[in-house]
């Protein structure tokens, strides 16, 4: 291997921030391209890295060693890695004194495909398949033969849930504990601890949902994505915090606090219920809001806690401080974050803000591709980090620091005040989910605090004790803070007969004498009250409307989101006109989305003329009114400063998500079913024009060229970095049919994975290989279910909606008339497709210069300036 260094000046993260500029420097490979074959990973010289570190790759696996999504550290210093196959051993790899790699055996045990690896207590926790099914196991080396027998191999917990959300990390807190993430397909598993510190979590959504418009995550409730808390033995587990969509792995800092990067649904893209990746500061008790679908809790909302710092777009892996390593110090204090799908690890810089922390972030290494997966620090101070997942090619890097020894800037501050206020959170805390009457008498002042991290913790103490020790104290309060934080504990955990006197004591609280932040939190706790303790009585249901109507439409488009809800929920006759008249003066589609989301289902208080310009809104931004996104005044389709910007920070151009065509016409056909008859017929011309994408065309009459394979083409593919056409590239992406299945810029299907960002997490050579072999490797986001029938028949395809009596089966995604309903107690078991729902043979009518010229126009995201198409 060719070990190169790269070698900058140093500069500051924040101003690289602040600016907007990533000032990183890439080192061409030979000749100024870049390779990827199918034994050797992308070379540490293509890499661009942060001033005065180096890169160096030690080693590309090969088939044998597999395609690795997981790595420790021993008690010894050596790497564990996990294979994604159940087919390949864990691997230990040994390093010499100079960080290079000595040896890399198999380890003889009996569990495989781990998505999470841990040494602690003398032993290698796995989070993965074994013996006893898939869940967590303790390996222990009793006779230190690092051979890990049969007999030392103990199953501690069984965990439902597989695939790219199921069963995650293992890491021992700073407690002596062991903690263990699971992705938001995994069901919580039983026997957990009552008194748990997470708790009484539901939907808590006002009005009624729409599920993911193409079948993601159907049926998938609270919590969502968790985190598990258990003794070294396993005996007892705790439910600790929730809320995550898809996290994948987590770390504590120097300080003992949790932190992790939760994904994105990229699908949702230019809906307002769609949420950024984000570091999250995981908290005892902590709930994050994730909820499937289009009923994702706002950061804003009070009975939620909010993120440390927003990265934008990005597919999270693996995490770990640099507590360990031998850099500067402000990097020693950062939390690395990995992206599988746009080729980077962040340096999240965190700093302490009262009980908890906000945070920025920079580049740290950036490639293309660079399939990151997991991190480690060695004994010597370097990073080591790997790359794989989903069958792709994977490396084993070494990061180290090269450059001047002074710091040229400080790391963020931790005064004695924040010190403070975490401890106090930590007391609050330790009342959470415990019976103690101290709780109350020492949580109630910290019901005003101004710090939203205290409220929280204080809140569930008080939650976690008898409700009748402190209703009627809630009910008193008269300090603002204190009294509305008290009102939203009642709202959650009061019963039906409390809501009158809980409605009627927000009275004390004037809207306009409060704050925004408190106004929203009065609106929150509200929602609620009717979600939790049911419909108000017809009385406060009319003074609702009063008080309420009388603040809608507000200058605020957070307080709009609300008020409307509150509104179309209470029937309030004059909610259409206000709602229409906001709709013209939205700022962003999202906003504009907004209000056509939640009117959908408002049966009364329409005139015509309201059906006519709610319906003719449809037309304007979808699909088939030929758009193009735009930040320009006057646009239809302008989006949120910040949403434009994550863009820019994974250099493309904003596209809607793969969801957002089929979301319009859900909710368009949801507002439909709400007509009568005659505004049926009188809208029959307009309600009946179509906002689909138009439908997909070949741009001629093609014959058979050959039946191709991967290795007729394999040599060639150096030839897609430089002088291809792009013209026909972008034809034989239309023609091989990619356009009616998949999304690059704003055009395209949404049934398989959008492609702009496919140069970035997978090599010519996979991207090829899902080409041609397209059923080889199939993420389970895009996998079919096959329904199985007590009758013995079977129905295979996306399963697109649930409820508790039945099903709805999408067999052919580009059909989405064909449904299939199948009655939930008709179901003999459910198992996914082992077969892609992409067809082979799709290049069979392309000849060889028309696919390398379509690997560059996918590599390029379609980019017509690209290096690709460059002499």
């Amino acid at each position: 291997m060719t070990m190169t260094m790269t070698k900058f000046l140093c500069h500051h993260p924040r101003s690289l921030r602040l600016t907007g500029l990533l000032t990183l420097c890439l080192a061409a490979g030979p000749g100024g391209e870049q390779t990827s074959l199918a034994a050797d990973a992308t070379p540490a010289e293509s890499l661009a890295v942060l001033p005065g570190f180096k890169v160096e790759l030690l080693h590309s696996a090969d088939t044998n060693e597999g395609s690795w999504i997981c790595m420790t550290k021993d008690n010894k210093g050596r790497l564990i890695v996990s294979p994604q196959k159940d087919s390949q051993p864990l691997l230990r790899i040994t390093l010499d004194r100079g960080g290079q790699v000595a040896k890399i055996e198999p380890i003889p045990a009996p569990v495989k495909q781990a998505m999470g690896l841990c040494y602690a207590h003398d032993s290698l926790y796995v989070n993965g398949h074994g013996p006893e099914g898939t869940g967590l196991y303790r390996l222990i080396d009793k006779n230190h033969n690092d051979q890990f027998d049969a007999d030392e191999v103990h199953f501690l917990k069984k965990f439902k849930g597989e695939g790219e959300h199921g069963y995650h990390a293992v890491v021992a807190g700073p407690d002596g504990m062991i903690y263990v993430m699971n992705g938001n397909h995994t069901k919580v598993p039983e026997d957990i601890a009552p008194n748990s510190p997470h708790r009484n979590y539901q939907e808590d959504f006002l009005l009624s949902r729409l599920w993911d418009a193409n079948g993601h995550a159907v049926g998938i409730l609270a919590p969502g994505g968790y985190v598990l808390r258990t003794d070294p033995e396993g005996k007892r587990w705790e439910l600790m915090l929730a809320g995550f969509r898809n996290s994948y792995d987590f770390d504590f800092n120097a300080a003992g606090e949790l932190f992790t990067f939760d994904s994105d649904m990229e699908w949702d893209w230019g809906m307002p219920w769609y949420r950024a990746t984000r570091i999250v500061h995981g908290v005892t008790g902590g709930e994050y809001g994730w909820r499937s679908g289009t009923s994702n809790e706002p950061e804003y909302y009070a009975d939620t806690l909010p993120p440390a710092v927003d990265i934008g777009l990005g597919s999270p892996t693996g995490v770990k401080f640099g507590t360990q390593s031998k850099f500067p110090e402000i990097y020693r204090k950062a939390l690395f974050a990995m992206d599988w799908a746009y080729g980077r690890i962040v340096a999240v810089q965190l700093t302490p803000h009262g009980a908890s922390y906000t945070g920025d972030y920079e580049t740290f290494i950036k490639g293309k591709p660079l399939n990151v997966t997991d991190l480690e620090f060695g004994k010597d101070g370097a990073m080591y980090f790997i790359t794989g997942g989903r069958g792709t090619q994977s490396g084993l890097y070494r990061v180290s620091y090269i450059g001047d020894s002074k710091p040229r800037f400080a790391s963020p501050a931790d005064p004695k005040a924040t010190r403070k206020a975490r401890a106090l959170r930590h007391k609050l805390e330790g009342f959470i989910g415990k019976a103690d009457p101290k709780a109350i008498d020492f949580a109630w002042p910290y019901l005003n605090s101004d710090d939203r991290f205290l409220r929280f913790a204080a809140r569930l103490a008080i939650e976690s004790q008898d409700l009748a020790l402190w209703q009627n104290r809630a009910l008193a309060e008269t300090k603002t803070e204190a009294g509305l934080t008290a009102l939203l504990a009642l709202a959650r955990c009061g019963g039906k007969e409390s809501q009158t006197d809980l409605l009627l004591a927000l009275k004390k609280f004037p809207f306009t004498a409060l704050t925004e932040d408190q106004q929203l939190t009065k609106l929150r706790l509200i929602e609620l009250s009717f979600i939790r303790q049911g419909r108000p009585t017809p009385e406060l249901a009319k003074l609702g409307v009063e008080k309420l109507g009388a603040l809608y439409p507000s200058a605020s488009p957070r307080l709009n989101r609300e008020l409307v809800q509150l509104l179309v929920y209470l029937e309030a006759p004059d909610v259409v006109a206000k709602t229409l008249k906001l709709l013209d003066q939205a700022a962003t589609q999202e906003e504009q989305a907004t209000y056509i989301f939640y009117l959908r289902n408002l049966k009364s208080g329409w005139t015509l003329e309201q059906r006519q310009k709610y319906f003719e809104w449809f037309l304007k931004v979808s699909p088939a009114a030929n758009k193009t996104a735009s930040t320009q005044p006057g646009s239809d389709r302008r989006h949120p400063l910040e949403l434009i910007q994550w863009f820019k920070d994974v250099d493309r151009d904003y596209t809607d998500g793969a969801s957002y065509a089929k979301f319009l016409i859900n909710i368009r056909k949801d507002a439909i079913a709400q007509l009568t008859s005659a505004e049926r017929t009188a809208l029959r011309p307009l309600i009946e024009q179509s906002i689909a994408a138009p439908a997909w065309k070949p741009s001629q009459d093609r014959k058979f060229v050959k039946d191709w394979a991967v290795a007729d083409l394999e040599a060639s593919l150096s030839e897609v970095a430089s002088d291809r056409n792009f013209v026909q590239g972008r034809i034989a992406f239309n023609d091989a049919q990619c356009l009616a299945c998949h999304r690059l810029g704003n055009e395209g299907g949404s049934v398989g994975p959008e492609l702009a960002g496919a140069g970035s997490k997978y090599s010519r050579r996979d991207i090829l290989d899902s080409l041609l072999e397209p059923s080889k490797v199939v993420s389970d986001q895009f996998q079919n279910m096959t329904i199985v029938k007590t009758d013995g028949d079977d129905v295979t395809g996306r399963i697109i909606d649930e409820n508790a009596e039945r099903i709805i089966v999408l067999p052919n995604m580009l059909a989405p008339e064909t449904t299939v309903e199948v009655r939930l107690k008709d179901i003999a078991r459910r198992e996914p497709s082992k077969v892609s729902p992409m067809p082979t043979g799709l290049l069979n009518q392309l000849s060889r210069d028309e696919i390398l010229d379509l690997l560059a126009y996918i590599e390029s995201a379609g980019n017509a300036n690209a290096a690709n198409f460059k002499k």
